[in-house]
Order: structure tokens, then C-alpha cells, then sequence
């Protein structure tokens, strides 16, 4: 009886967790934001021609389609195929052939070993429970291949995005962990322990010079990306909340805009560069 109650709990949450994702438009945020990112972890993960390539929270596929174009043979996994279409749009443009697959990070449907390099770009860190993820990441990795990562840091601008949303958020489900924790080397570290070598965490940024004012900033996080989507729905019986959410967002993307240009914004978005070998 605990056994169906933890299973149908678990099922609940991954079908309100693919629903997130689904909502809004994140491969335009993707494309608008962090083209870049994905290339950068195909490099830094040394894909190369031939090898198995496993994409994991993939998207529109950011980093898969970057991987195939160098001429591996790519999955892109992802626990929302809503996504996949505009995936698919893009690989066949770019002339890149790519199989998507429905899977979630906490529980992989692929054979040990299967990958000489299992990716993540932004994406199997908002799966909730961080030591299953990295638990199946090595997995399915053969003994000597690449993990690679890139994760939105705890300091950084995603992370504050966050940090601001969270009075505003639905309580997180039990036993989760906050998704810019996979942003922290310690963290990252433990989470992989002594099943990984030579395990390198670099910090880098990025910038976000996409809208004109902090103003249609705000608008376009609340258009197109899932987690904030989710928020204001949480709170979209309140006009008071909403009202208050407005406001503290407000805040927040004019304290952080780096530019002093009318009509353009900046804003520096640290992630963390994570790569090792399974052991």
C-alpha cells in the first residue's frame, strides 16, 4: 500500500513537473537567450564523430543538435515531449538526424554503459531529487566516458530569478532539492562522489541582451518560461499577490541590468561547467 501511494505520488509530481515545461515557449527561450550554451558543452565534453552521445533533459535540443551536427549518433531524452517538435524542426534544418526520447533523469530507460557521453544543459537540474539524477547519469555512461554539465548557479542571475519567485511559489515537493543547488562545486562533488575522475567545475557567464527595458523583461519571463508561468498561476486568484510578485520582479531585473543603455538591457548569467569520467 506504501509502495502505490509513494509510486502514484511520484507520478503525480512528474506529470505536474512535464506540464511546466510544456507551458509557455521554451525553445524560444532557448533559442532567444542560450544559444550559446549548448555548443559550449559539446566542446568542453569533447563529443566526437561516431561516439554515443545521451542528451539528457534536452529540450528543443540545445546541446544534442550541436553534438550530432559534430557527427555523433545523439538521443535527446526529455521528461516533456511537447518540446520535441520544435527539436525536430531545428535538427532538420541544421540536416542533423537525432532520436528523441520521453525519459525521465531520476529514472533512465537505457542500458548501463550505454553512452560514451551523457550531456545536460540546463535541464536534469530541475529534476527534483539531485542523487538520482547524478545516480543515473553515471549509469548510463560506460566506464571512461564524459558527463558533462552546465547549471545555473546558486549566485547567479537564474538563481536569483528564483530566490525571487520563491515566496510567490507553491511549496516544493517532499524531499526535493532546489535546482540551482547542481550550480554549487561542492554540491556537485558529492552528488557524483568517487564513481567519477578527473571531475573539473569551471564558472562562466553569459549574457542575456534580449528585451529592451527590465519591463518587457518581465513580460517575456512570464510569456514563455514554465517555472515563472507557474508561479503567477499559483497566485492568479490574489491580484494582491500578483500585484506584490510584479513588483518584487520589477526589482529584481532593474537591479540587475548591467546596461546604462536606453533601450537595452544586460544581464551576466552565471553557470557552472561541470565535466568527469566515469571511473
Amino acid at each position: 500500500m506504501t509502495t502505490t501511494t509513494t509510486t502514484d505520488a511520484d507520478r503525480a509530481l512528474k506529470t505536474k513537473h512535464r506540464a511546466l515545461w510544456a507551458a509557455g515557449d521554451y525553445p524560444a527561450v532557448a533559442a532567444d537567450l542560450i544559444p550559446q550554451l549548448g555548443p559550449e558543452l559539446v566542446r568542453a565534453s569533447g563529443v566526437r564523430p561516431g561516439q554515443r552521445v545521451l542528451d539528457v533533459g534536452a529540450g528543443s535540443g540545445n546541446a544534442a543538435i550541436p553534438a550530432a551536427a559534430r557527427g555523433a549518433t545523439v538521443t535527446a531524452s526529455d521528461l516533456t515531449p511537447e518540446l520535441f517538435d520544435a527539436g525536430r524542426a531545428i535538427a532538420a534544418r541544421r540536416g542533423v538526424d537525432i532520436e528523441w526520447v520521453e525519459a525521465d533523469a531520476e529514472a533512465l530507460p537505457f542500458e548501463d554503459g550505454s553512452f560514451d557521453v551523457v550531456t545536460s544543459c540546463v535541464g536534469a537540474m530541475f529534476a527534483p531529487h539531485h542523487q538520482l539524477v547524478a545516480d543515473e547519469l553515471v549509469r548510463v555512461t560506460r566506464p571512461g566516458g564524459t558527463i558533462g554539465m552546465i547549471n545555473w548557479t546558486p549566485e547567479g542571475f537564474i538563481g536569483h530569478l528564483f530566490r525571487t519567485m520563491g515566496p510567490f511559489a507553491p511549496p516544493p515537493p517532499p524531499g526535493a532539492t532546489p535546482p540551482p543547488r547542481w550550480g554549487d562545486e561542492g554540491h556537485v562533488a558529492e552528488l557524483f562522489g568517487d564513481r567519477v575522475t578527473d571531475l573539473q567545475t569551471v564558472r562562466q557567464k553569459i549574457v542575456m541582451d534580449h528585451a529592451p527595458d527590465p519591463l518587457a523583461f518581465r513580460e517575456y519571463w512570464k510569456r514563455n518560461y514554465g517555472p515563472t508561468i507557474a508561479v503567477y498561476r499559483y497566485q492568479s486568484d490574489d491580484p494582491a499577490r500578483v500585484a506584490e510578485l510584479d513588483e518584487a520582479f520589477l526589482r529584481f531585473l532593474t537591479a540587475w541590468n548591467g546596461s546604462d543603455t536606453p533601450g537595452r538591457t544586460a544581464y551576466e548569467a552565471e553557470y557552472l561547467l561541470v565535466t568527469a569520467r566515469r571511473r
